[in-house]
């Protein structure tokens, strides 16, 4: 798979000079992870986003749908509060999907894709290793242009999935995060009958998140806040925001290891930060350090 090795590797707790909330007394780390679909890196830097990554204060910071390349990157996006900044970029198509992440803990090893080059073109995944588990940062493709991007996105979930069940049967507690461009429930978005049959709350996009959930993956938000009707993205059509006629189709997806050995502190959407047609969400975890 292609990959690269950071500089430096090492496990994800050793060095607290990188911001990590580390208790000593208690052997425990406080690790916060956030995910945001920001639809243009270029684009949200003009909107007050440093000072959003600043106040959300993320060990790791990751971003969906950058829509650059590589030659497009410049400072003030890879020297971020001495963060080690890593990248996914789409090869077929400019101005187009890509993840990239901002990482204070070294990884040991980063990936770029699933070796699947029809998924991995589009620039839409990116594999941070530590020592105590694997982050997945995925920008999942949305299906309403064609029902072959439906079909395209169904294949995707298929083959990433496969792939990060090999790591999980392998004993690797397994994080991803990202837009997963499908609401879940009808709790999962304002209006669920009238968009029953628009992409993103098809019956067969639902039907790929109760496979995930049935696969060992816990949805963290809905774990912390089983009732709590909240969203992480709205159109910009018709004041959307403004009405909070929202989806929630952002998540952090955890191996249920991770649930059962009590690392999961909180998970959140914050509503409060603007810049996008999506916000930020997180998770908060306490790990063994």
């Amino acid at each position: 798979m292609p990959g690269e090795k950071a500089q430096a590797p090492g496990p994800f707790f050793n060095n607290s000079a990188l911001g990590l909330r580390i208790k000593r007394d208690v052997g425990t780390v406080n690790v916060r992870l956030v995910s945001w679909n920001i639809n243009g890196l270029r684009a949200v830097l003009k909107k007050e986003f440093i000072e959003s990554m600043r106040r959300l204060n993320a060990d790791v910071f990751m971003v969906q749908e950058t829509k650059l390349q590589e030659p497009q990157l410049t400072r003030e996006m890879t020297d971020i509060e001495g963060a080690h900044a890593c990248w996914s970029f789409s090869t077929i198509k400019k101005g187009y999907s890509g993840v990239g992440a901002w990482t204070k803990p070294t990884p040991i090893h980063i990936r770029h894709g699933i070796d699947i080059p029809e998924f991995d073109d589009e620039g839409r995944i990116l594999e941070l290793e530590y020592d105590k588990f694997t982050l997945f940062n995925v920008y999942f493709p949305n299906g309403q242009q064609s029902p072959e991007r439906l079909d395209y996105k169904l294949r995707f979930y298929d083959a990433f999935f496969a792939y990060t069940q090999t790591l999980k049967e392998a004993g690797r507690p397994i994080i991803i995060c990202g837009d997963v461009n499908t609401a879940h429930a009808e709790i999962d978005l304002r209006h669920p009958t009238a968009n029953s049959k628009r992409s993103g709350f098809l019956p067969v996009e639902r039907a790929w998140v109760d496979k995930i959930l049935a696969m060992g993956y816990v949805d963290t938000f809905r774990h912390v806040h089983p009732d709590e009707e909240k969203y992480s993205w709205w159109s910009y059509r018709s004041n959307a925001r403004k009405s909070n006629a929202g989806w929630r189709i952002d998540y952090f997806y955890v191996s249920r290891d991770i649930l059962d050995n009590g690392w999961i502190q909180d998970a959140w959407i914050d509503n409060d930060i603007l810049g996008s047609d999506h916000c930020p969400i997180g998770l908060d975890l306490v790990i063994p350090s």
